[in-house]
């Protein structure tokens, strides 16, 4: 009886543990950061506060989201059929623009003599999610709920919430690479650019690719027409 009752303390204490981290990690310290990003941006990089596994869990959550919105958006909101889901499509449009951005920045950055390391870059990316999530979450409960005529309150949740990403995402930048306004402004430009060209090139190896495979395919009907 007595070990039942320790195991199910020791039960308990991990759970509080788990809630109270999670508060923390997921919750207070991202708010934190989207009231003070200057200070909690400084936080995060001369002290070390971020911590990666959070940042991936952020990912994590904006694509679970993505997914759930196939299914359970009101249909006012989502005129696409679920039929229509690609899991792999859904996790590339998340990563995919966070690893260009994070590349693209660290490039352009180092040339400027940026102090933010890529891994920085990354998960100050990751981190200036949390407005997004939050504003999806309470815009999928509200997709259900509103008319037609109140479909701008939707669009206005979500607005706030990417606005709120790039608010925080920019005193990142600034905080990261310990840059003045103007120069900040001048990098991002530059790195607008960058990852013009890393799409640029990206589309036309992603065409190549294709050509190859195409030809590399030809060949073998051939092959397998003639000889087998």
């Amino acid at each position: 009886m007595n070990e039942n009752v320790i195991k199910q303390k020791n039960v308990w204490q991990s759970i509080k543990k788990f809630l109270k981290f999670f508060k923390e990690e997921f919750i207070t310290y991202p708010l934190f950061i989207m009231f003070h990003p200057l200070k909690g941006f400084d936080y995060f990089k001369r002290e070390n506060r971020a911590r990666m596994d959070v940042a991936i869990c952020f990912i994590v959550f904006l694509i679970f989201l993505r997914i759930l919105e196939f299914q359970y958006s009101g249909f006012v909101i989502n005129q696409v059929s679920v039929t229509e889901l690609n899991s792999l499509s859904e996790i590339a449009m998340v990563l995919s623009p966070i690893i260009i951005i994070t590349v693209a920045n660290w490039s352009i950055t180092t040339l400027f003599d940026g102090k933010g390391k890529m891994k920085e870059i990354f998960m100050m990316i990751c981190y200036s999610l949390f407005p997004l999530i939050w504003a999806k979450i309470f815009g999928l409960f509200l997709s259900n709920v509103v008319s037609q005529q109140e479909e701008a309150i939707y669009h206005l949740v979500i607005g706030l919430g990417t606005f709120l990403m790039c608010y925080m995402a920019f005193f990142g930048f600034i905080s990261i690479h310990e840059f003045g306004l103007l120069k900040c402004v001048g990098t991002l430009i530059a790195t607008a650019v960058a990852i013009l060209i890393i799409c640029f090139i990206g589309i036309l190896c992603f065409d190549l690719f294709q050509k190859m495979t195409g030809f590399i395919y030809t060949i073998y009907r051939e092959i397998s027409l003639r000889y087998l």
